[in-house]
């Protein structure tokens, strides 16, 4: 294994340097005076010099000139690259993974600088980062057959030692909807001798407010035997506002065997699964279940995956909340435009309540597409939509059928690292349009965050 890493971070770099395109040799001023001699040349003729000086591994001789073309602001990704090659040959590692990111933070669609930094993390143990890389640049269709073939051992490598993953955050979030209710201040309401107005309770209205919000998801694989092991999944998140009325903690971890399938382009999971939801300082929902999931890579940049979930649910608001809730998950996602990752989901559910008047069936999709910008710049935008069907009618009112929007908008500057944080702004924007007013929601959040990915 270890053998394989060093032909990939080693051997792929003269691959790599061997694609510029180097300039021309061009006659230099030359002057000699008391056996100094001082040699004037273009940028482009020093470019051209440090290059070669790399590929022949006569680093010191290298630094001076790339050091020199500091002030050509126009060969600065091709001096940054230089500089994180050397770097990854002597072993300064972080140095070579900052110049590798400087590259693509002016050039995200430069593949060979991705294919190098990708090389640098999997050095680094960083395996979840480098395998990201390693797929944006699967989608170059330009690529030599024998690095298409160090990329796929590299990638079967990552996925067969990958032993743990976690990512954490927390920030602010102004949001015009805190509760999730109606801005109506009365409704309409039949209790079966004809519809009656109700004016509501200020509690029962949509409120905003400010809230300090926090969230941690990872990962766990204990290797049994080639293949198989045994995968945990955590996540956890809170939102605090002032008061308890509105505070939202909800946690999840599953457990259960993997099988990796041969050459690691698909995985299939089985766990059980514990989640608890708390809302206003009492358990929302909460309950065990089970949970199986399958992912499958398509050729060089194409995923489809596949969950079904199925739970038990109880409920501290009422003995009507609780019964079983089904889900079923088909998604695919594909590299576009060798930094962008495009996604798509179908998904189904059935909430079987104890009340057949929150029972529902809902079904629908989100599309979405992430990746990075130039400048050090991450964003992200997704839609989603879909339909509630609900079971039995509340007394003598139409059957709530729910029409369900949601979007959002993420930025993020990785580039900018605060004790390993970066900043982002994500914007959220959720919509139900009902049968029954008093279900009717707009909710818009703005959330600040520092975030750290390990």
């Amino acid at each position: 294994m270890r053998a394989l890493v060093s032909r990939f971070a080693l051997g792929f770099g003269a691959v790599v340097l061997s694609g510029f395109s180097p300039v021309p040799d061009s006659p230099s001023l030359r002057h000699c005076s008391d056996g100094v001699c001082t040699v004037r040349m273009t940028a482009e003729e020093l470019l051209s010099a440090a290059e070669k000086a790399v590929l022949a591994k006569q680093y010191d001789r290298a630094r001076p000139m790339l050091a020199a073309l500091a002030n050509a602001a126009d060969m600065s990704m091709q001096r940054r690259f230089l500089q994180g090659y050397m770097a990854a040959q002597t072993g300064e590692l972080k140095v070579a993974e900052n110049e590798y990111r400087a590259v693509l933070n002016e050039r995200p669609d430069m593949t060979r600088a991705r294919l190098e930094l990708a090389a640098v993390l999997m050095r680094e143990g960083k395996d979840q980062a480098a395998d990201h890389h390693f797929r944006l640049a699967q989608e170059d269709a330009d690529l030599p057959p024998e690095v298409e073939k160090t990329i796929r051992d590299a990638r079967g490598i990552i996925r067969s030692r990958r032993n743990w993953t976690l990512n954490i955050d927390f920030g602010l979030a102004p949001d015009s909807n805190i509760n999730s209710a109606t801005n109506a201040h009365s409704i309409d309401f039949d209790f079966g001798g004809g519809a009656q107005p109700i004016s509501l309770n200020p509690d029962a209205r949509r409120k905003s407010g400010l809230g300090q919000t926090g969230s941690a998801n990872g990962s766990i694989r204990l290797r049994l035997k080639d293949g198989l092991a045994v995968r945990v999944d955590g996540t956890g998140e809170f939102t605090n506002y002032r008061g308890k009325d509105a505070d939202d903690i909800s946690t999840l971890i599953a457990a259960g065997p993997e099988l990796t399938f041969k050459k690691g382009a698909g995985r299939v999971a089985v766990q059980m699964v514990g989640y608890s939801h708390w809302y206003g300082g009492k358990v929302a929902q909460q309950g065990l279940g089970a949970r199986l999931s399958y992912q499958q890579e398509i050729g060089r940049s194409q995923r489809v995956g596949a969950q079904i979930d199925v739970r038990k649910i109880s409920s501290d608001y009422s003995h009507d909340y609780a019964g079983t809730s089904y889900a079923a998950y088909l998604s695919y996602d594909r590299v576009v435009n060798k930094s962008m990752i495009a996604s798509a989901t179908l998904f189904a559910r059935r909430d079987d309540l104890n009340s057949k008047t929150f029972s529902s069936k809902e079904f629908g999709g989100n599309i979405g597409i992430g990746g990075e910008l130039p400048y050090g710049l991450n964003a992200g935008l997704s839609l989603g939509i879909s339909r509630a069907l609900f079971d039995e009618p509340m007394a003598a009112n139409p059957t709530r059928k729910d029409w369900r929007f949601n979007g959002r908008a993420y930025l993020g500057a990785r580039s900018i690292r605060v004790l390993g944080f970066s900043p982002s702004i994500t914007y959220t924007f959720n919509k139900v349009d009902t049968t029954m007013p008093l279900y009717e929601t707009e909710r818009h959040r703005v959330e600040f965050a520092l975030a750290r990915y390990f």
